[in-house]
């Protein structure tokens, strides 16, 4: 552990490990951890990650179908505007809808980015825009040149 959090109380590695990982870690970030460790567990390797395996597989195969005609995809970065901190904390199941734009980018295995691009009720509104695989430098160029056409840092739009 270079970077980040690191607990400094630790008698040995093991220690050190458990108690930055349980000082570092939100609840949100466990309960994930834990989900994901039950799906790997044997007995439901088969039933969980091999049928993931092949969704994955599909949602790459359709997202290399779409870039074959267009460039970029946009889409929200969320369903809904930005919520106030630990306001969904209690709630798993919104916290995962939050995702929802999000994971199958992830899944597929393409770059994305997320800038801001206004608001709405007065919370900030997220644009997505992905890219096929290995198009980072045009995905960071195009994020560049909308977030300064958007101009949402309050100057005016640059043409």
């Amino acid at each position: 552990m270079r970077y980040g959090l690191r607990a400094k109380s630790a008698d040995d590695l093991l220690d050190m490990y458990t108690r930055t990982r349980h000082d570092g870690f939100g609840a949100e970030v466990k309960r994930r951890i834990m989900l994901g460790t039950y799906a790997l567990s044997s007995g439901y390797y088969d039933a969980y990650y091999g049928r993931a395996q092949r969704v994955r597989t599909k949602i790459a195969e359709d997202f290399t179908s779409a870039f074959a005609a267009v460039d970029f995809i946009l889409t929200p970065t969320a369903p809904t505007v930005a919520f106030n901190l630990g306001e969904k904390t209690s709630d798993p199941l919104a916290m995962y809808l939050n995702d929802y734009c999000t994971v199958p980018m992830s899944l597929a295995g393409i770059p994305a980015i997320s800038i801001p691009c206004g608001l709405s009720e007065g919370l900030p509104v997220g644009l997505q825009i992905a890219g096929a695989a290995f198009s980072e430098n045009r995905l960071l160029n195009i994020a560049h040149a909308l977030e300064g056409a958007l101009a949402f840092d309050g100057s005016a739009a640059r043409v």
